[in-house]
């Protein structure tokens, strides 16, 4: 019988899942090549130093890699009250009628029905307005429900595609550019609706995605649109009493038809990220194909689907260490985190990756 969160989180706080970086393994850039970065191969008792170009080498013939389809939106919008006051805002949701759910920096929040002129694309004039509907899914959500608009009458996602900024993490420093607007993105990203990249697929290439149908390795996609709840930290010392951010995610018809026949013929199921785990075992758990999950995944977790994982290393305290540690077992995630910085890995959404075994 799974372990219910309560059992499963007992043994575990907090504190465990700490660990101290320096500053400067932290990836402010991508590698110069998708596939040219490091991978750590943790599929072992002994890690092995890898360049992730290498990974078809290490899977097996009819294994299934499932993807995370997801295309990242340029969220981030900024803008000016009529008092002068600054505003940014993260769109997190397009919500239908030109509405959207966004996290809101200000100094001081303006009042319901009021209108943000926002800053347009160099060279535009759209008259571009955010309109204050109140908070989001209710009132005491965190998020805040805008209204959109332009001259035009052009929809969220035609307003953020010609005016909006990468959503970059909050560790990378710089403000965003044409290579981040060419890197950090898939190059099989289709479905809009992430504010965050799905950072381990981010190291395939045409190149390698080629190599792996070379050798009968095959191919699935999920959609799950990653949040900026990702990148916050977990805060309370009881893992259970964490409240999970919700995001939306689809597993088609045609993937399910393909993890059928992965485990009637005895494939592995590799889950490329983070975000793919929590689509498919969010999938298994509640047989529910499309919709929203808050799925928080930590130590004694029962895993149904995923057999493998890639996925880049992740910030300290957060879920995402917690399910990696779930994964591949707690002691063996310290010890490979404790070998990448020795070995100068590069971490975070622009940093290397590592190859994951589910602990029996």
């Amino acid at each position: 019988m799974p372990l219910s969160l309560a059992e499963a989180t007992r043994a575990f706080t907090l504190s465990d899942f700490d660990f101290q970086l320096p500053g400067e393994l932290i990836a402010q850039h991508p590698a110069p090549e998708r596939s040219g970065a490091r991978l750590l191969d943790g599929t072992s008792a002994t890690p092995q130093d890898r360049i992730f170009r290498e990974l078809p080498a290490l899977l097996l013939p009819g294994d299934l890699l499932v993807f995370n389809d997801t295309r990242v939106i340029n969220a981030r919008l900024y803008g000016e009250k009529p008092t002068g006051g600054k505003l940014e805002l993260l769109i997190e949701r397009v919500l239908g009628g030109n509405q959207v759910a966004a996290h809101m920096r200000v100094s001081k929040k303006p009042e319901v029905g009021a209108s943000v002129a926002l800053t347009g694309a160099p060279g535009t004039h759209e008259n571009l307005r955010a309109t204050l509907l109140g908070r989001w899914p209710d009132a005491q959500g965190a998020l805040f429900r805008f209204v959109l608009s332009n001259d035009a009458g052009d929809d969220p996602f035609t307003l953020m595609a010609r005016h909006g900024h990468v959503p970059l993490p909050p560790y990378i420093t710089h403000a965003d550019s044409a290579e981040d607007a060419a890197r950090y993105q898939t190059v099989f990203a289709k479905n809009p609706g992430a504010v965050a990249a799905p950072t381990a697929a981010l190291h395939f290439d045409e190149a390698l995605l080629a190599g792996i149908d070379a050798l009968g390795l095959q191919r699935a996609f999920v959609t799950l649109h990653v949040g900026a709840g990702t990148f916050q930290p977990v805060k309370t010392e009881n893992l259970a009493e964490h409240q999970m951010h919700s995001e939306w995610y689809d597993v088609p018809a045609a993937t399910q038809q393909a993890i059928g026949q992965c485990r009637a013929r005895g494939g592995r199921i590799i889950a490329v990220g983070t975000t793919t785990v929590r689509t498919l075992e969010a999938w298994a758990g509640s047989g529910q194909a499309c919709g929203d999950t808050h799925i928080f995944i930590t130590p004694g977790f029962a895993f149904q689907l995923v057999d493998l994982l890639v996925t880049n290393f992740h910030l300290p305290k957060s879920s995402l260490m917690m399910l990696v540690s779930a994964f591949a077992g707690h002691p063996q995630i310290m010890a490979l985190y404790r070998h990448a910085i020795e070995q100068r890995y590069r971490f975070f959404s622009y940093g290397d990756a590592m190859l994951l075994a589910r602990q029996r």
